[in-house]
Formats: C-alpha cells, sequence, structure tokens
C-alpha cells in the first residue's frame, strides 16, 4: 500500500520528494501497452475491499457513546501507530471509523459502506470507479484523513476552482476535528498564500495550478538539482531559493474526476511563457487578416479534416500562393519569405474560419478568454501557440498580447507519474482502462451503489437539421415545463445554449443557462436546477462534480430530466452529464437529441456520402434514425481513437526533449 510509513520521505521545500522516472525503452512500452489490452475491471477487487467494513464496524463499537474531546484523543495513539506499524487492514479500519464518527457530528453526514470501500480503494492506490451521486467528496475524507494522521501531506485534486474551494470549505471542518490543517489553492491566490496552502496537511487544489506550481518551482530553482546546495545557500545567505518555492514534494494525491484530469485534459501540455509585444508584430497581425479576408474558398484554400488530429485545418492552393505573393509585394521584410508568409495566412484563415467566438473562446472586458471543450469553463491566462492567440485578438478588436516564447512546460501524464503514490476516482473510466494502466500503472475498481439505481436512458432521437433537432428539443421542455418537471438541458458550447436560450425565450418559457459567461453563479444555479418547473441550460460544466437535488414531490413526476441536445467527443462525458439525474436511488430520465449537422457527426465522420443521403430521403424516415444512431457512434469512437493517439504521441514528444533537455542540467 505505502509500505512502512516511518520510511516516507520527509515534507520540505529542501528535499521537494518525487518519483524519479525511469526512461522506458521501445520495448518497456510495447509491454505496457499489451497489458493494457488484458486489463479488466476486476471484481474481485471489491469483494477484497469489503473486508475493510468488517474492521470498521468492529473499532467503531463504542465510539458513539465518547465525547468530542475523548474522539479526538483516539487519534494521538492512532497517528503513532501508522507512522510505525503503516497502514495495516487493523489500523485503517480504526482510522476509516474514527473519520466516519467525527463525520457525522460535525458535517451531518455518516460514510456508507460502499463509501468506505470507495476510501480504502484510494488509499491502496487504485482508480476507484464509483457511479455518480454516489458522494465522491465524502469518499476522499477517508484515505486524506488517514495519510495525514501518518504525516503525508495529501494532494486532493479537482478540475475547476469551484468545486475545490467548496469542497475544501465543506470537509475542512472535519479535518480539523483532528486538529489537520488544510489548504485552497484556486487561480487567484499570491504566491505567499499558495505557499502556506501546500505546507497544509491537506492541500485542495485543481489539475492546473498545482501543475502550473509545480513548473513555477523548476524555474525558480534554475540550474540547482541538489537538496545540500539549496540547504548551502540559505546558510549562506540568510534566505535562498528554497524560500520561493511553493510545494514541498509530491507525495499522495487524490485525483477526483480522474478521467477528465489524467486523460481528456493530457491532449495539451502546460506551458509556462513570456510575452513580449512590439508595433511590428500588431501591424503585421492586423495585415494577416486584412490579407486573408481577401481569399476565397476552394479557390484559394480548402478547409480540410485532418484525421490524425481530429480537426478542421486550412490547406492553400497554388492560387491562394500566388495571390498572397501579388498582395505582399511591397509589405515588410517579414512578408518576403515564402513559408513565413503561408503561415501567417493560413494562421489568419484559421483565426477567421475555424475559431468563433462564444464556441472556442469568449470576449470579457477586452480579453479573449479560452472555454476549456471539456468543462466549458474559461481558462484565464491561457493563450493559443504560434500567433493564433494575437490573430484572434486583432479580429475581435481586443489589444494584442504579444506572443510568447516557452519557458517550461510538462504534460500531464509525466507530472502524474512523480507523485510517490497515486489515486483517483471518477463515475467513468471503464473505457479508458487501458491507457490508465499502460500510463499510469493506474488499476480500476468497480465500487457498487449504495442503493439501486433507478437512472432511464432513452434512444437517441436523430433529426436531419439543426434547426429540426431544436424546434423538437424546445417542443419537449415546453411539454416537461407544463407538467411541473425540473429539466436540465446539457450542450457543448456556449453558443448552442445560447442559442437554446433565445427559442425557449421565444416561448414564454423561463429558465436558466449555466455557461462560462455565468461561472461565478454556477453555485446558485445549480441548487435550483431540481426545483419543480426549473429549467437549467448547461454546457458540460453540469457533467464533473455538480450536485444537483430534487425538491420534495419531484421523485413523484419522475425526478429531474436531463435533455442532451447531442453527443460529446467521449460517450464518458455524455455519461457524466446523464449522471446528473437518478443518484442515489432517486428516478429520473435522459434523452439525446442529434441531427446530421452536428459538428460531432461533421468532423468524426465527415457526414454521410450523397448517394446514402439520397436513399434515405426517398425512403422516408424509417433509415434516419437507426443510421443516425450507428453513424453518431462510430464518429465518437473515432474521435476517441484520434485523441488517445494525440495523447500518446504528446507524451512520446514530452519524454524525448525531456532527455534532449538533461544535457544541459534541466528537464522541462
Amino acid at each position: 500500500m505505502f509500505g512502512s510509513v516511518s520510511n516516507w520521505p520527509r515534507a520540505d521545500h529542501f528535499a521537494r520528494p518525487e518519483k524519479k522516472e525511469g526512461r522506458k525503452t521501445f520495448l518497456d512500452r510495447m509491454a505496457w501497452e499489451t497489458a493494457g489490452y488484458f486489463v479488466r475491471p476486476w471484481s474481485g477487487r471489491a469483494v477484497l475491499l469489503k473486508r475493510i467494513i468488517g474492521r470498521v464496524e468492529k473499532a467503531a463499537e463504542g465510539l458513539d457513546r465518547l465525547s468530542d474531546d475523548e474522539l479526538k484523543e483516539r487519534s494521538g495513539p492512532l497517528r503513532r501507530r501508522m507512522r510505525m506499524e503503516g497502514f495495516s487492514p487493523p489500523l485503517v479500519g480504526e482510522s476509516f471509523a474514527l473519520i466516519r464518527e467525527a463525520a457525522t457530528r460535525v458535517l451531518g453526514m455518516r460514510h456508507f459502506d460502499c463509501q468506505l470501500m470507495g476510501g480504502y480503494a484510494l488509499l491502496k492506490g487504485l482508480l476507484a470507479e464509483m457511479e455518480t451521486g454516489e458522494g465522491k467528496t465524502l469518499v476522499a475524507t477517508l484515505p486524506a484523513a488517514t495519510v495525514a494522521l501518518a504525516g503525508i501531506p495529501v494532494h486532493v485534486i479537482t478540475v475547476n476552482d469551484y468545486l475545490t474551494d467548496r469542497d475544501a470549505g465543506l470537509m475542512g471542518e472535519l479535518y480539523r476535528f483532528f486538529g489537520l490543517s488544510v489548504g485552497c489553492v484556486v487561480h487567484d491566490k499570491t504566491p505567499a498564500q499558495r505557499r502556506a496552502a501546500y505546507g497544509c496537511d491537506i492541500t485542495y487544489c485543481t489539475n492546473k495550478e498545482v501543475v502550473f506550481d509545480y513548473l513555477r518551482d523548476r524555474i525558480t530553482l534554475g540550474d540547482i538539482v541538489d537538496e545540500l546546495q539549496l540547504h548551502a545557500e540559505h546558510l549562506s545567505r540568510g534566505e535562498g531559493r528554497s524560500d520561493r518555492l511553493l510545494l514541498r514534494g509530491l507525495h499522495y494525491t487524490i485525483v477526483d474526476e480522474a478521467d477528465s484530469v489524467l486523460v481528456d485534459e493530457a491532449r495539451t501540455p502546460l506551458i509556462i511563457s513570456r510575452s513580449d509585444v512590439s508595433a511590428d508584430e500588431e501591424r503585421t497581425m492586423k495585415q494577416a487578416l486584412a490579407i486573408a479576408g481577401n481569399l476565397k474558398e476552394k479557390v484559394h484554400y480548402r478547409i480540410e479534416y485532418e484525421a490524425d488530429q481530429a480537426v478542421r485545418a486550412i490547406v492553400m492552393t497554388d492560387g491562394g500562393r500566388e495571390e498572397i505573393r501579388l498582395a505582399t509585394e511591397n509589405m515588410g521584410p517579414v512578408w518576403q519569405s515564402p513559408i513565413r508568409r503561408e503561415e501567417l495566412a493560413r494562421k489568419a484563415l484559421t483565426a477567421l474560419h475555424l475559431y468563433s467566438r462564444d464556441e472556442q473562446y469568449l470576449v470579457s472586458d477586452g480579453k479573449v478568454q479560452i472555454i476549456d471543450e471539456f468543462t466549458g469553463r474559461v481558462m484565464p491566462d491561457r493563450s493559443w501557440e504560434g500567433g493564433l492567440h494575437q490573430l484572434i485578438e486583432a479580429k475581435e478588436g481586443c489589444d494584442i498580447t504579444g506572443q510568447r516564447e516557452t519557458v517550461a512546460r510538462i504534460s500531464y501524464q509525466r507530472f502524474f507519474r512523480r507523485y510517490l503514490k497515486l489515486s483517483g476516482m471518477t463515475g467513468t473510466a471503464r473505457e479508458v482502462r487501458r491507457e490508465l494502466w499502460s500510463i499510469y500503472g493506474l488499476p480500476i475498481v468497480r465500487i457498487p451503489t449504495n442503493r439501486p439505481l433507478k437512472r432511464k436512458i432513452i434512444r437517441d432521437e436523430v433529426f436531419r437539421t439543426l434547426d429540426e433537432k431544436y424546434e423538437r428539443v424546445t417542443e419537449r421542455v415546453e411539454t416537461l415545463h407544463g407538467r411541473g418537471v425540473p429539466v436540465l438541458i446539457g450542450t457543448r458550447t456556449v453558443a448552442a445554449s445560447e442559442r437554446l436560450s433565445r427559442l425557449l425565450d421565444g416561448r414564454g418559457i423561463p429558465h436558466q443557462v449555466l455557461n462560462a459567461k455565468q461561472d461565478r453563479e454556477e453555485a446558485l444555479i445549480v441548487a435550483r436546477a431540481g426545483e419543480p418547473e426549473r429549467v437549467t441550460i448547461a454546457t458540460n460544466m453540469a457533467g464533473r462534480g455538480t450536485d444537483i437535488k430534487l425538491d420534495r414531490g419531484m421523485a413523484d413526476l419522475g425526478g429531474l430530466h436531463v435533455l442532451m441536445t447531442e453527443r460529446h467527443e467521449a460517450g464518458r462525458i455524455d455519461r457524466q452529464l446523464a449522471g446528473r439525474c437518478g443518484r442515489q436511488g432517486e428516478p429520473g430520465r435522459c434523452e439525446v437529441f442529434i441531427s446530421f449537422e452536428d459538428p460531432l457527426m461533421r468532423d468524426g465522420y465527415q457526414g454521410l456520402s450523397g448517394r446514402a443521403l439520397q436513399i434515405m430521403n426517398r425512403s422516408g424516415s424509417n433509415l434516419w434514425g437507426p443510421m443516425g444512431r450507428r453513424v453518431m457512434k462510430n464518429a465518437q469512437r473515432r474521435v476517441e481513437r484520434v485523441h488517445a493517439g494525440v495523447r500518446k504521441r504528446l507524451l512520446r514528444y514530452d519524454e524525448e526533449r525531456s532527455d534532449t533537455l538533461s544535457f544541459s542540467g534541466r528537464s522541462e
């Protein structure tokens, strides 16, 4: 599990312990990837995990009769024994019993048996797959408090600032009951506040913040890699770089929504950069947009689908290259290189035609802010590389920030593999079990639900056009709203949520919109989504970590009704959104509406051939449903495979880059 706790490395800003990466050979990678094909969620593990329930019940005898002070005193001897003996099953049972009893008193929540099993799985370094609504936030308190009581720092990773702040606030009282300190790291924290938070026994932080703070520490350290050097610097000067470091090392982490953090978001490296804007650069960007605006599709360029990247791309024609040459003959030296001017024009066309406001980005307070495609939230201070961000700023009339030079970078895969102990939990992991095993060595165990599921998933309804689909969705919402049923409508983009909002306004249906533009109001909107007649439109941010509670009497109406207006790039995200209903044994229904004009249908399958569409048109509506469901399923699987390939190439590139930099004494 952890081995002897007494032998674990100490936590301070000099030692900064982390797991050293072993460079995998080609044969090593092949062996791990091959083994991944045979990895299955092992139900036998769940049987073994059940044994902890009996140990907890045995240790809990008489705890309910103790006063709060007496309960706290029980943790003292337990701390010492765990440090000396490690996390043996009897000691874990005693720890879990104390935490459960304290949670009952402090939080008014008592861990279910399935949550005890989930907590034990996390303590053993497994990935616990638990259905949505099973209380994963409370599950994390069991291993987090247990490990912290033994003196090992714990990082609890969540997917956004809202959940980080919420979970640290809700669970903090439980940890402080045992004298444990709790820290919270969100975007607006200062370096001093971050250092203090990471110095706590348990730290809640988002995946992006902890990785960026790790990179900042690497920049601060520079060429110093030895603990003795840091000590010597501190002693000779009275202060040193160690006083500016944020993290104390990477000991034990619990990753909430692990598939989102370790898989979905692992397609993009984390980069720290610096920028320097100049008048020449701003003029060049505006010239590029002016040139691109005069180019004609199919004459000067084509928009093609790159299968290996699962994205659309601009391809210049010979006529387009000649048109660009003629247009830039009398411009500055930056336009005299054929490769440079073609690349500038291509990126300008990309900014104009492939990146849309309220889909890939927002404009807020005069700044272009990227929208996270997996959560629907904005990502402050993030930017696209290679001048694309500056071109979009020029397109939207914003101040140009200047191109960025990379100072430090790392992939999620390499970062999380550096924790001495890694564990995670999610409601949707089985589809990516091979990747989780081959990259992180994380085996999956399915945890049974506390109550039988009553959620009903209705077969996808297929339409030819977007207009037909949205008309049907609007009619369905109107019907459900008239019956008083609470409705949650899931969309992929901000633009789609606002389009649907306008349609509902046209029918006089009151509703709330939860998307990247209303991020600050999320808690209030989500809290009310289960009220009678409540209609909530949400991007997929509602599919991760949020809890919608039904008002009294709503179960009699069938519970929360989820309407999914299109499929996402990963089936797991669809399952998360559907999991907003039917939680903890409550009833709930989910309906899915798709069309042949959906972006996923277009990008993942490139549409049906004209001949196939003609056949279906002549046959009436008989083929539209079965064909649409089959095409959408294939498109989704195809995009999932492409994204898996992107993640694999990113990791390979990151490892090769690290090998190259290691000759200079750096690895990031």
